[in-house]
């Protein structure tokens, strides 16, 4: 094999660039860099009507316009012939896992090795689907990750739906996205290849395969230019658009709700299982979408496949222990907006303390009965026990502990729940050892408490956490 020798230019160049790959890029960023940048950079000025002709990025306006338009124009003048549709489908999956599983979660986000053969594969299918080369497309999307719904990250999903689809790729952006490294990529042999030869793989891979394919086998030049070009294209564009826009408006953050990406079905089936996006975001070195065998990734099972036959190794996932916690935290959350909204009984400390005889006293002008060293005011539900009245008034001025304890009654929870809700006073020298635990209602004996409420009576863990751990 014979080689070109370097002009000392060249030479000079070409170290300099390797020198330059060497140190990542955001090496030496201050601690505070997203408020400096921020505060120190200016954007440029809000698009206009008297601007907005000169903000358009027309490369990408001519792109995403005029493939449509030929999709859309070849629909209604072309035939679709059933191999054509066939090969399309097959097409859109294979230069749609060229940006799943290779430029996003191969090279941006590294969640395992392909081997030299899987990574130029999967560098060429990423050029079909025409969206960049893997260097620029996977330095955006760290960006993405870094800088998340802030004015840092080039697909701010706070910008609005159409902004984060599609806006930030047909007008100029107002700000240069945060810095983020991609040195790795600068060393790596298939990425420098991929693109020094981007824009011949894009019209060979975009629009020559797909047309010639059917065109060679089975005479349909034009279907395949139309449909599994052109429509094709279309079809990965904004599948691959939604994991900016959709995954991070549609569905629930089962796993943290501190940032909009969201984890929905439907999102997944346009993206080819980029649709578990909370997931996606909280563990993003993770192989996988979609952690449960019924959810829909086709990319996580492309990969699996490839690591079976060899083709791909080192596959990430993140401890089954640390997504449980993710999870735990998110229902704990909505536990815990849930009790906020219930009215619960007054804490210990803000009733008044009674003496015996005086809660004697005032029997005789309410309806009062003792229960776990709690006075209770049952002259609302009186009418409403269920057990008849009558078991209600024999026990006013008396102490009912035994009786609701099951000695008359085993008493639900909710019956416990209801009646601490009628107490009005703590009889002085309280409850009987017996019954300090059963003075807790059911539904505060697990009350999800925050940390600096931990010394609460309500909280669960107040006393047995704390003097546990300290003594």
């Amino acid at each position: 094999m014979s080689t070109v020798p370097l002009s000392a230019s060249e030479a000079v160049k070409l170290n300099k660039d390797l020198r330059e790959a060497e140190v990542p890029a955001d090496l030496n960023i201050p601690d505070n860099y997203v408020d400096y940048t921020l505060k120190n950079t200016k954007p440029l000025p809000p698009v206009t009507w008297n601007n907005w002709w000169k903000e358009l990025n027309y490369l990408s306006l001519a792109i995403l316009t005029i493939t449509p338009s030929i999709a859309l124009y070849g629909a209604f003048t072309t035939k679709l012939r059933w191999e054509t549709a066939v090969f399309a489908v097959i097409y859109y999956f294979i230069t749609g896992w060229g940006i799943t599983a290779g430029y996003h979660r191969l090279w941006a986000h590294r969640s395992y090795n392909a081997s030299k053969p899987l990574q130029y594969f999967l560098a060429i299918a990423g050029a079909g689907a025409v969206e960049g080369s893997i260097k620029w497309w996977s330095r955006g999307h760290r960006a993405h990750h870094r800088y998340t719904d802030t004015d840092l990250d080039p697909y701010n999903a706070h910008r609005g739906l159409l902004w984060s689809h599609i806006g930030w790729m047909i007008v100029k952006p107002r700000r240069k996205p945060g810095v983020a490294d991609v040195s790795d990529l600068s060393k790596n042999e298939v990425v420098r290849w991929q693109h020094r030869w981007y824009v011949w793989l894009i019209l060979l891979m975009g629009l020559g395969v797909p047309t010639a394919i059917p065109g060679l086998l089975w005479g349909d030049w034009r279907g395949g230019y139309i449909y599994a070009g052109a429509a094709r294209l279309l079809f990965v564009h904004h599948s691959t658009f939604c994991v900016n826009s959709l995954a991070h408006w549609l569905g629930d953050a089962p796993f943290d709700d501190k940032h909009t990406p969201r984890d929905h079905v439907i999102t997944a089936v346009v993206t080819l299982g980029e649709g578990y996006h909370n997931f996606h975001h909280q563990f993003p070195t993770d192989f996988r979408n979609a952690i449960r065998w019924y959810q829909y990734d086709p990319t996580k099972w492309f990969i699996t496949v490839c690591s079976w036959m060899g083709l791909a190794s080192h596959l990430k996932t993140f401890p089954d222990n640390e997504v449980k916690k993710g999870q735990l935290t998110m229902q704990l959350q909505r536990l815990r907006e849930t009790q906020e909204g219930i009215l619960w009984p007054q804490e210990n400390n803000n009733l008044p303390i009674i003496s015996w005889k005086s809660f004697q006293e005032q029997s005789q002008k309410r309806p009062l009965i003792l229960v776990a060293g709690f006075i209770h005011d049952v002259s609302t539900f009186i009418d409403e026990h269920p057990g008849g009245r009558h078991l209600l008034v024999k026990n006013i001025g008396k102490d009912a502990s035994t009786a609701f304890f099951g000695g008359v009654y085993d008493h639900s929870n909710a019956a416990h729940n209801l009646l601490s809700m009628m107490r009005v006073g703590v009889l002085h020298g309280g409850a009987p050892h017996g019954l300090d635990d059963k003075a807790v209602p059911p539904s505060q004996r697990l009350r999800v408490a925050r940390h600096n409420e931990l010394s609460s009576p309500y909280s669960s863990t107040a006393m047995s956490d704390g003097e546990g751990m300290l003594g």
